[in-house]
């Protein structure tokens, strides 16, 4: 076990709580050794009825993974314990998916890539004013893995596909309108609802949250979806900024300057995962692809390029590489999807 992560059973629920405030409780290793460990000792328990996920304090639900401890290992062991981060990481985000019991996730603060991971598997995912949610990995040359391929490509229209390649910042209202999250609290009644949940009926969670529920502000992504339908129609990212670059607006302006500052390798990968991850009709499948992905772009000079830039430098200012959309080949996305030898293929627990 983790101090990073504290799991109690109060009443009928286990709770699961990242406790990392110093690193927005970015996942570790331990921290998610700890997580499934914890889950798996529960799943056959009948004292536990349902799980609450949360943190424990800071203002952050979960940034991602810990992306530094990543890059080290793609510079200094060839992505050897950066591809067993992933592998552990997906078997926990798809035991969670196939949970038997009600997950409750509560994502107040920031949720952004590993949070993803953890928290849209929740049958219950409770957003609050303080939730900024985002896959923003085009930025870092990774991907929005961790089951996001499954989670984006769903999203009514081709809103998933903006969010892989802009990395746009969600905020809670705007989680309930896509369906990122069922339920919308005021944070000062999250104590009641875990409280409530913990003491009462699991056939009750809906309604408990429901109750505590308030009419959040107007969600501003929402009236941007007719625009991110018709420029992000393509599965081609040279269609999508040729489109985006036919449109004066102030709106289009910005999403191309975004645009632009990503990584071109990243969001060609993002757009095939999306439509690859469409014809699926297993969340397993979703994650054997997802990490045939991850073990190859981690080694690639992107990553450590991005998080150099982002973490490292701090320059903001990533030398990508291919540098151009153009440089970016079929055959090279092909290389990243391809299936891996036989024994190193992601399985769940």
């Amino acid at each position: 076990m983790t101090d990073d992560i504290l799991v109690r059973i109060e009443g009928h629920a286990g709770f699961i709580s990242l406790n990392r405030p110093s690193a927005l409780n970015a996942l570790t290793l331990p921290m998610v050794h700890a997580m499934t460990e914890a889950l798996l000792a529960w799943r056959d328990d009948d004292a536990v009825q349902c799980i609450v996920i949360d943190h424990a304090d800071g203002r952050g639900f979960c940034a991602g993974g810990d992306i530094a401890f990543l890059r080290n290992s793609a510079i200094n062991d060839g992505g050897v314990s950066g591809r067993k981060f992933f592998h552990d990481e997906y078997q926990l985000n798809h035991l969670l998916f196939t949970y038997p019991k009600p997950v409750v996730a509560f994502m107040d603060g920031i949720c952004m890539g590993g949070g993803v991971g953890i928290s849209q598997p929740g049958r219950f995912r409770v957003a609050t004013e303080n939730t900024k949610f985002a896959m923003p990995e085009t930025g870092i040359g990774l991907f929005p893995d961790v089951g996001g391929g499954w989670y984006l490509s769903r999203l009514e229209g081709r809103m998933g596909q903006y969010l892989a390649l802009t990395g746009s910042r969600v905020a809670g209202a705007e989680c309930l309108a896509l369906g990122l999250a069922t339920h919308y609290l005021p944070s000062s009644a999250l104590a009641d609802a875990k409280t409530r949940i913990a003491s009462e009926d699991i056939e009750r969670i809906d309604g408990i949250l429901s109750n505590l529920s308030e009419t959040p502000p107007d969600s501003k992504i929402v009236e941007t979806i007719v625009q991110i339908n018709r420029h992000f129609a393509s599965d081609k990212l040279e269609d999508i900024i040729s489109s985006l670059e036919g449109d004066e607006s102030e709106w289009a302006m910005k999403e191309l300057a975004t645009l632009r500052t990503k990584s071109p390798q990243t969001c060609k990968v993002a757009l095939r995962q999306l439509a690859e991850s469409l014809k699926l009709a297993d969340f397993a499948d979703n994650m054997a692809m997802e990490y045939r992905i991850a073990s190859r772009v981690l080694v690639r000079p992107d990553f450590a390029e991005g998080v150099r830039a982002v973490i490292v430098d701090k320059d903001h200012a990533p030398q990508w590489d291919p540098a151009s959309p153009e440089g970016v080949t079929e055959a090279l996305i092909d290389a990243i999807f391809a299936p891996l030898p036989a024994q190193e293929e992601w399985k769940p627990l």
